[in-house]
């Protein structure tokens, strides 16, 4: 029986196992991602992962600036199937009527939860408590095309957007392999998705920017869980007449707090603990800091280098 003749649309690195499952189980006709960018400390113009990958397969690549920059490029090549992980662009309704079964996406929610660019980090700033994969027909609409299959995961309190990723990629290699099989079986499934939708927006900068005056224990521990991969997490730390954003690695829910204390207050230092802070509303344990020009430390080990004592306002600006 002969292969699916595939294209694969992909960016950063977590496409690079699809892609590999894609050119084992398909026939790979191109691989096309976004275009060149400057890269790393020297800002040189490099290939993305997954263009890096394919040429390691030996597989002919395409890298746009735009879609329809190549499309006649692409319309030339026969294709049943397009699979798209991470690609990072908008397809056109005369694209998605190029192949003959259409272009699927593994999504890394469970749709129509968290549509939009960042699932995995929203989860967890917005506090959900389960998510998983969904693979799905694109749509030219935003994540809302009928379903093939979705595999559910938990999220551990422990968990962050690197631990999560973690859970998640094996899972939706998974799920894009069994759709493949069900595929080649003449199974093609389309599921509307149920419920009403929520969205998982781009993070921005000003995403990071975390200030317990303004935001509960909770809000600020899961902003620092959800932006492990991104912008890095910083509070404000204002210490002999000056204010630093200072980043924040890990943070720990306390199990107290004095409810009469001003947000940003420092209320505790401890040892294999760091420093607890009150917010708006309940009490944080800064565990491990990264303060700039200076390697990550435990809390505690930048607490006693500054002079915090209880009862400090350090972290109100």
């Amino acid at each position: 029986m002969a292969k699916l003749k595939t294209i694969f649309f992909g960016t950063p690195a977590l496409s690079v196992p699809y892609l590999d499952l894609l050119h084992q189980l398909t026939d790979v006709q191109l691989v096309v991602t976004q275009a060149d960018k400057p890269r790393g400390r020297g800002m040189e113009v490099s290939p993305c992962p997954v263009k890096q990958r394919a040429r390691e397969l030996h597989l002919p690549v395409l890298s746009p600036e735009k879609l329809k920059d190549d499309f006649d490029k692409i319309a030339a090549v026969p294709f049943d199937l397009g699979v798209a992980v991470a690609y990072g662009k908008i397809f056109r309704p005369n694209f998605l009527a190029l192949p003959k079964l259409g272009i699927l996406n593994v999504h890394f929610s469970l749709l129509p939860h968290l549509r939009g660019a960042a699932p995995v980090q929203q989860a967890l700033i917005q506090g959900y408590t389960q998510t998983g994969i969904s693979v799905f027909w694109i749509r030219p609409s935003m994540d809302d095309g009928p379903l093939f299959l979705q595999k559910e995961a938990p999220i551990l309190p422990q968990d962050n957007a690197q631990t999560l990723f973690e859970k998640l990629i094996p899972l939706g290699l998974e799920g894009l392999k069994e759709t493949l099989s069900q595929i080649e079986a003449g199974r093609l499934i389309q599921t509307p998705q149920p419920g009403e939708p929520t969205l998982a927006p781009m993070l921005q900068k000003e995403d990071a920017l975390l200030r317990p005056t303004e935001l509960t224990s909770a809000e600020l521990h899961n902003r620092v869980r959800g932006l492990a991969c991104g912008p890095k997490p910083k509070v404000p730390f204002t210490h002999a007449g000056k204010t630093e954003w200072l980043q924040v690695v890990r943070t720990a829910p306390a199990d107290t707090d004095t409810p009469t204390a001003v947000p940003g207050t420092v209320l505790c230092i401890e040892r294999n603990r760091g420093i607890l802070v009150k917010c708006k509303e309940g009490s944080l344990w800064l565990n491990e800091v990264h303060p700039a020009g200076k390697k990550a430390m435990p809390a505690e080990a930048f607490a006693n280098g500054r002079g915090l004592k209880p009862g400090d306002g350090a972290f109100r600006e």
